[in-house]
């Protein structure tokens, strides 16, 4: 196992600069998520770490070794990719002993490293099939006992799950969570679901356009969001933001109408143009409070979506409770004051912010 250092990483293709001089430390046997939505640089960025792309600028060490100009199998990395590439013409003992087969270990050696991670990740049944055989969970671990087999430094994952569904993606997040809490391998995991980067990851980082927006542990990210963008990004649904601009009277002038509580929030040196965020469970019904006009309910099963309309824009509500509420009513909405944050609406960086302490 090892710790991965990044120290001003560049990326060009061709005069185009996609990965703009990121510094990041990751720690020995952390689980680092690099997440955000397409185009913003993940997997570029954990590819230069695999050493499958080049690197324009700057830095990778990978323990105390800076492997920039070091070739892939050079770095002691495993990488899991998208697409299980597995050899079909092989059973899963074989695909999974296939690269330790190549660097000429010992048969029997091979055999009882196999065996071990078939043991590990529940494959020990399917040891003899060929991948066609497999369903698509088995046959992403069958790609990931071909990554443990080599007992490496660091684990790569580049969306592995993206080919499964739904409810098989909740069941390999368990298994790679309990996978990396076995083994304590360092591993980095590339996805764009933020959902999967909540769930399992020690830290994130939350990428847009090549730049980190922000790093820090899930509930870090998701309680103090460092702008817009991790705002809206992070968690499902997305944080309210709702443009407008901050009232002399200790409120919030809601763009196209209507006004929203500030609370304790120091306004005085906020902008002219802002955003009030809210994350929607935050809200709750009250028989007096911020009227709004409901546009849709959506049940969920555990919870009711609902999205009203404050001035020209759309605010959602989670509730856990079953109200009875249609499109077309108007509800009064009481929202929790120690959980409101205020963004510049030009920059999208948060400028107030009232923190709540954790209990312990």
């Amino acid at each position: 196992m090892a710790n991965i250092t990044l120290k001003n990483i560049q990326k060009r293709f061709g005069d185009e600069e996609v990965i703009h001089g990121i510094d990041m430390e990751i720690d020995d046997g952390e689980f680092v998520i690099l997440v955000g939505p397409s185009g913003c640089g993940k997997s570029t960025l954990l590819r230069m770490i695999a050493g499958l792309e080049s690197i324009t600028g700057g830095e990778v060490k990978i323990g105390d070794t800076v492997v920039n100009d070091m070739p892939p199998k050079a770095r002691d990395i495993a990488m899991v990719f998208q697409s299980y590439a597995l050899y079909p013409h092989m059973t899963v003992a074989e695909n999974m002993g296939f690269a330790l087969k190549l660097s000429k270990v010992d048969k029997a050696e091979v055999s009882k490293k196999v065996e071990a991670a078939a043991e590990i990740l529940n494959l020990e049944p399917f040891l003899k099939r060929y991948p066609r055989e497999l369903s698509g969970g088995q046959r992403q671990r069958v790609a990931m006992g071909r990554a443990i087999v080599r007992d490496p430094q660091v684990f790569l994952f580049d969306e592995p799950l993206s080919n499964l569904d739904a409810k098989l993606r909740v069941s390999m997040r368990t298994e790679i969570k309990e996978l990396h809490q076995r083994l304590k391998t360092t591993t980095v995991y590339v996805t764009h679901d933020q959902i999967e980067a909540m769930t399992m990851a020690d830290r994130i980082v939350v990428l847009h356009q090549g730049y980190v927006q922000q790093m820090g542990t899930p509930l870090e990210l998701y309680d103090h969001p460092a702008n817009l963008f991790v705002a809206g990004f992070i968690g499902s649904p997305g944080m309210n933001l709702i443009h407008g601009r901050p009232g002399s009277d200790g409120e919030f002038e809601v763009r196209g109408g209507g006004r929203l509580p500030l609370g304790e929030l120091d306004v005085s040196t906020s902008p002219q143009t802002a955003v009030y965020g809210i994350r929607p469970e935050q809200i709750t019904l009250a028989d007096e409070g911020v009227p709004v006009q409901v546009v849709s309910v959506e049940p969920t099963g555990a919870e009711i979506h609902v999205v009203a309309r404050l001035g020209d824009q759309h605010v959602t509500v989670v509730f856990r409770e079953r109200h009875e509420i249609a499109p077309g009513d108007t509800i009064h909405l009481v929202l929790n004051l120690k959980q409101v944050h205020l963004f510049d609406a030009d920059s999208g960086e948060r400028v107030a912010w009232h923190p709540t302490p954790r209990a312990a």
